[in-house]
């Protein structure tokens, strides 16, 4: 008799047992002639060396369909352990699966894009409005990244910019006060990570979430670094931020140009980066627009209505500034 141990790495155990233990109980089942015990991330199975030998080569193939596609029902414990293909949709334009298998795909031509850039860059824009999707998809790629170990870690981030209310009035402490600016990145990435292993990865900084303040003085490598709401940086703060860039590391800044909550006496960061970079090899840039919108429909509409808005205040400003200019000529004197 033989005595294995697997421990499942990479993979969640809620996912892998399945509900009330289903899957594992399943797999018991499938294996009638070895004595298997489950506890936390371990597996012991005692039997006959060929025996245990294909349990663990099964085990190991389960807990990689599972760390794929997030998923494990009983077709695919069937599927794998009688050696027959998976019956998961393969599509190749699949970025990650997130919660539940959900294909995570580039679903408009400029998201296409940007998983094109960023693959031949390792420094790209992706500018637009909001609802294109374009900080969703950059942190899909961060996490396909660290889910195939082309980096070690994953660093998002945004500038603690006031949109309305003040910092010092919020509740709590600096944590407290700073994790609402954060939030939509936690969003996303609860929706790609199951909450066990995401809870780990934050716990050992495998995944870094923080203010752009915190990135003062650090050297990135090995890692996959999203900017988020550029346009809200400062131009010290967004050339801070871009000279982070360290060995096999990318990086993704994600920006709304018509969005700027600073001082109107201070330059967007991210306009000017753009200006600066536009001649530089080895950028890349992508700009959505109005059609990329994938959120609800209402989305596009008001982005729509706000264009007509801000340029019909525009050609109001420049109608009055024309007239302000023909009453100073016409009252001019001239004195003989």
């Amino acid at each position: 008799m033989t005595e294995r141990v697997i421990i499942l790495e990479g993979v969640d155990p809620v996912i892998f047992y399945g509900v009330n233990n289903a899957n594992m109980q399943l797999i018991k089942n499938l294996f009638p002639k070895l004595r298997i015990v489950a506890r936390g991330m371990v597996i012991k199975v005692i039997g006959e060396e060929s025996e245990t030998a294909d349990f663990e080569k099964k085990i190991r193939e389960l807990t990689e369909h599972a760390e794929k596609y997030n998923r494990l029902t009983e077709e695919n414990i069937l599927d794998i352990v009688k050696g027959e293909p998976t019956r998961e949709l393969k599509r190749d334009d699949v970025i990650i699966y997130g919660m539940n298998g959900k294909p995570i795909s580039g679903r408009t031509p400029n998201q296409q894009k940007l998983v094109e850039e960023f693959a031949h860059n390792d420094l790209t824009f992706a500018l637009g409005p909001a609802g294109t999707g374009k900080t969703y998809i950059a942190i899909a790629l961060a996490v396909r990244a660290l889910k195939n170990r082309e980096v070690r870690k994953i660093i998002l981030s945004r500038p603690a910019v006031e949109a309305g209310e003040k910092l010092g009035f919020l509740p709590g402490d600096m944590k407290d006060k700073i994790d609402p600016y954060l939030q939509p990145l936690y969003d996303a990435l609860e929706d790609m990570i199951p909450a066990m292993k995401l809870k780990e990865y934050m716990e050992t900084k495998v995944i870094q979430i923080a203010p752009l303040a915190f990135m003062r003085g650090r050297t990135l490598n090995d890692a996959v670094i999203v900017l988020d709401e550029a346009q809200n940086t400062t131009t010290h703060q967004i050339k801070m931020f871009m000279t982070r860039l360290g060995m096999n590391a990318k990086m993704i800044i994600t920006g709304d140009v018509t969005q700027i909550d600073l001082p109107r006496s201070t330059t967007s960061g991210l306009i000017q980066a753009m200006h600066v970079l536009r001649d530089v090899k080895g950028i890349g840039r992508v700009e959505f627009t109005k059609k990329d919108i994938v959120r609800h429909q209402l989305v596009q509409r008001i982005v729509e209505a706000y264009e007509v808005f801000d340029k019909e205040r525009k050609e109001e400003a420049e109608k009055e500034r024309e007239a302000e200019v023909s009453t100073t000529d016409d009252t001019s004197v001239n004195i003989d």
